[in-house]
């Protein structure tokens, strides 16, 4: 049957489109959608501001680390080049006893300095143990164990390549009058940041069990954590003089 008249407009009033009100509202995001909107961008900004944290502790620090080494660096020669006195006391300045070269982990020259806290090797220098075990310095002609580290990332990353060495790999000590010269021939990849008996005097963790002449490297482990200590040990082969042109041993040449 035909609608009347009063039917078509009814017909019509409810199929007319929205006002401009009602489509606004339905353009609006829900507050579910804002919210996951706002959570998406303090990601990105989060994201963002950890990138930037991570450039700065695995580049910008190994700068500022390297600059600072190698002004310390070059004050130890000058203190060198100024001394006239010998023995053991000599090496002892504000800045710096002696540098290390290991050709395997390409560090270049490291400078060695007292200490093993961060306001010491933050600097990008190795430092050698006095807590809680005190390292012996090879100038004193005395057995024992000349033990060290350094910080594997950042703020130089001087025992980043620590993994590289090997049995028979050459870590040599430069002092003012001498080259003391070890050989790699144990390595222990992971141990607790706790096992003081790596620096003991005789490593015997390393499979020595008489006093010595060695040198132990230790540093942070795995990559970019500070978990576990990996550990190398050396042992004195020979004592080389530094001749008037600071030839160096053929193990760096």
């Amino acid at each position: 049957m035909a609608a009347t008249a009063d039917e078509n407009e009814a017909t019509d009033e409810t199929t007319a489109a929205p006002g401009p009100q009602a489509a606004e509202r339905r353009r609006r995001p829900g507050r579910i959608a804002q919210a996951v909107s706002v959570f998406g961008e303090l990601l990105i900004t989060l994201g963002v501001l950890l990138g930037l944290f991570v450039v700065y502790s695995l580049w910008w620090t190994n700068v500022l680390a390297d600059r600072k080494a190698d002004r310390q660096a070059d004050e130890v020669r000058r203190h060198w080049a100024q001394q006239k006195d010998s023995g053991p006391g000599a090496l002892d300045t504000k800045d710096g006893i002696g540098f290390l070269h290991v050709p395997a982990m390409k560090n270049g020259t490291v400078l060695v300095e007292k200490g093993t806290g961060t306001d010491v090797l933050n600097d990008g220098v190795a430092g050698y143990y006095t807590d809680p075990v005190k390292a012996t310095l090879p100038t004193t002609g005395k057995e024992g164990n000349f033990a060290l580290a350094a910080h594997r990332d950042g703020h130089g990353a001087k025992f980043h390549n620590i993994d590289k060495l090997e049995k028979g790999d050459p870590i040599v000590f430069e002092t003012r009058d001498d080259w003391y010269v070890y050989k790699v021939f144990a390595i222990l990849p992971e141990t607790s940041k706790y096992d003081i008996g790596v620096v003991d005097p005789i490593p015997k963790e390393s499979g020595r069990k008489k006093p010595g002449h060695y040198i132990t490297l230790t540093t942070c482990t795995p990559v970019y954590t500070s978990r576990y200590r990996y550990v190398v040990w050396g042992e004195l082969v020979r004592v080389q003089k530094v001749d008037g042109k600071r030839t160096p041993p053929a193990e760096l040449r």
